[in-house]
């Protein structure tokens, strides 16, 4: 390799071990490899700003927002409340309901933070009080939440989406079947602590009551039929529906609901904001040094790598899944898909993978890596939600891990999981 390509991959990686944030270490290191090679330093703010001019990315900010609206809109009370009537009196079932819950939020928000947060907040303490130990709800509450980027719409999906030139709306629809078997692995899990515990059940629901609670989670039911049945009608582009979302998360928050006012925007547009400069943050500078890596030819080469490891397809795959949940555990997702994008499509490829299966079995792998310690994204909003260290949460997660690398195994090597619904297109 180069003395660039060198400073790029050493450079960068030695700044992550020494503490330093993601998208400081990638704009670094490509600031280094840039001198390094003599190139005009003005060609990576060039490719930062080229890297963020997607009409696609204008979704991250209004899907994040519409999760925050929905969160304060009192939407995602709602929601548990409902899914509390439907399974409450099966065994395990006050866990199932942060499951549930979590699939009817992903509808909307399409982020795994988001949809932590917002289960995790209501549902930890109460699981607490029936008897679930802290920990095994935190990890519930971070599990479920990564159902979050496989349910559409989904944030990660728009971002593989323009990476790779794909297109979102198929994308989208690769992650459903892949984002219901998480959630029913989740409840078998919840189903054998709550028998191993002995946690009693809860009295079953009257129709009276299911009805009841159905009619007033009406709102937070509707979001998702709105916003998938336009984009999936043809109404509008997943973009577009991001904008929907928010808007429609404003108006039952603040004229439905009332549970803000408009002296609470400010705050609530600002945690958005937050959010998506971080992402946005990455973005660019995972964009400045995904160009240099392409510069370096390096995409060709490390494809040429791993497809050179085994003639059997199943074995390379089976690497790739191996380095990105490596990746995925230590590195954002959003770097992670930007960085590797080239080498990802290149092998995708060489190995004649269908490109919305390939999205598939990569959104997937890194979506896992968010819950993944020791950096999972999840993981840490999870630990703030309950209070709990990060390792006290780790040890409680594995059957949950175990679920996931199923799940994820599954999306793999049977196509028709995260192909099977593309006829609707």
């Amino acid at each position: 390799m180069s003395a660039a390509a060198w400073i790029l991959s050493a450079g960068f990686a030695g700044m992550l071990v020494i503490g330093m944030p993601f998208a400081f270490a990638l704009g670094l290191a490509t600031l280094a490899a840039l001198i390094v090679s003599d190139i005009d330093t003005i060609a990576m703010a060039q490719k930062m700003i080229s890297g963020s001019q997607s009409f696609s990315l204008l979704a991250i900010p209004f899907f994040v927002l519409a999760g925050d609206l929905m969160t304060a809109g009192g939407l995602s009370r709602r929601l548990v409340a409902f899914a509390n009537t439907l399974v409450r009196h099966v065994t395990g079932g006050l866990g199932m309901v942060a499951v549930i819950a979590a699939v009817f939020f992903a509808a909307i928000s399409g982020s795994a933070p988001a949809t932590t947060a917002a289960i995790g907040a209501i549902m930890i303490p109460e699981m607490e009080r029936r008897g679930y130990d802290r920990a095994f709800a935190t990890a519930l509450a971070i599990s479920a939440g990564i159902i979050g980027p496989l349910i559409p719409p989904s944030i990660p999906f728009v971002i593989w989406g323009v990476i790779a030139e794909q297109s979102i709306a198929r994308l989208f629809l690769s992650g459903v079947i892949p984002g219901f078997l998480l959630a029913v692995g989740l409840m078998a899990i919840c189903w054998i602590y709550a028998r191993r515990h002995k946690i009693d059940r809860e009295s079953r629901a009257s129709l009276r009551e299911i009805l009841a609670t159905a009619w007033d989670s009406k709102w937070a039911l509707g979001g998702p039929f709105i916003i998938l049945g336009g984009i999936y009608g043809g109404i509008f582009t997943p973009t577009e529906a991001a904008v929907v979302g928010a808007f429609y998360a404003l108006v039952v928050g603040l004229l439905v609901h009332r549970e803000f006012t408009l002296r609470d925007l400010p705050a609530i547009t600002l945690s958005a904001l937050r959010t998506t400069a971080i992402v946005m943050f990455i973005i660019t500078a995972a964009a400045g040094f995904g160009w240099l890596v392409a510069f370096e030819q390096l995409p060709p080469k490390i494809a040429g790598l791993l497809t050179s490891v085994s003639d059997e397809s199943w074995v390379v795959l089976m690497v790739i899944n191996a380095l990105l949940l490596a990746i995925g555990a230590v590195m954002d997702n959003v770097a992670a898909m930007v960085i590797l994008g080239g080498v990802l499509v290149n092998t995708g490829n060489q190995l004649g993978l269908d490109p919305i299966h390939l999205g598939a079995i990569v959104t997937t792998n890194l979506t896992v890596g968010m819950a993944t310690p020791p950096f999972g994204y999840a993981l840490f909003v999870g630990a703030a939600v309950s209070g709990l260290s990060v390792g006290r949460i780790s040890r409680a997660l594995w059957p949950m891990l175990l679920v996931m690398g199923l799940v994820l195994l599954a999306v793999t090597y049977i196509p028709m999981v995260s192909l099977a619904l593309q006829s609707l297109l």
